[in-house]
Order: C-alpha cells, then structure tokens, then sequence
C-alpha cells in the first residue's frame, strides 16, 4: 500500500504540474489509488496463505498479467466480445481503472457507486479471508 500511495502522488503531482487536473473531483484520485492497493494487499495475502512453496508464486504472475492487459486500461470494454466482458467486470481492476477514468475527467455517474462498492467488498472479504486462513495457519 505505501508503494501504491507513493506512485499515486507521484503521478498526480505530475498531472497537476502538465495542468491536466481540471476538476476538483481528481483530488479523489490518490484514496482511490489507495483503496485499490488495499483491495490487492487484501486479496493478494489471502491467496499467498496457500501458496505452498516460493515456486508458486509464479502463479499470480499468471492471474495478474491477464488482468492488467484485458481492464480496459488500453481498450474501452466495447471492443471485447460478451462473454469476455462479464470475465473482466469481475476483475478488480477493471473498477479501478473506471473510478479512476472518471474522477479524473470530473465526470460522477450513478455507476460510480457501483465501482466504489465493488472495491469495498473485496476488501472486507480479502481481509477477512486472510485474517481467518492465517488463524487457522497459526493454530495448527
């Protein structure tokens, strides 16, 4: 999360030095930066609690790379075809990049809501899931 937060003010220090911060709304930009590195601590400390050996950690190397490319950071959603749309509105950070999208250009739609709760959820449920397999880790 510190490494997200610094790289969130880096950025955004740098937009607002190029003037390309024209809404009040983008001061958001940095605690959602935050939130979805909380969401991908949250997510990532529970899977490494199964992880087995250093090997497997390869693993999510192979889930993060295909989220990265298909999140809509480099193509709009529309050029996917249906059944690979419903796939990337699951990933995380597939909300991510619309928060970010949209709080960047001032624009604040309804779906917005939808983005934030979305990342909210998972973060509960990553910290739960975590909190419960490294009790159970450490009970054994």
């Amino acid at each position: 999360m510190l490494r997200g937060g610094i790289y969130a003010v880096a950025v955004f220090c740098v937009l607002a030095a190029l003037g390309l911060v024209t809404s009040a709304w983008a001061l958001l930009l940095v605690p959602v930066a935050l939130l979805i590195a909380f969401v991908f601590a949250a997510i990532g400390m529970t899977c490494a609690t199964f992880l087995k050996s250093p090997s497997q950690f390869d693993y999510i190397q192979l889930a993060v790379m295909p989220m990265f490319l298909f999140s809509t950071t480099f193509y709009p959603l529309s050029v996917y075809p249906e059944p690979l749309r419903i796939v990337v509105q699951c990933f995380p950070l597939y909300h991510g990049v619309e928060l970010m999208r949209y709080l960047s250009a001032g624009m604040l739609p309804p779906s917005l809501l939808g983005h934030l709760a979305y990342l909210l959820v998972l973060a509960v449920v990553g910290v739960y899931g975590a909190s419960r397999r490294l009790s159970t880790l450490l009970l054994r």
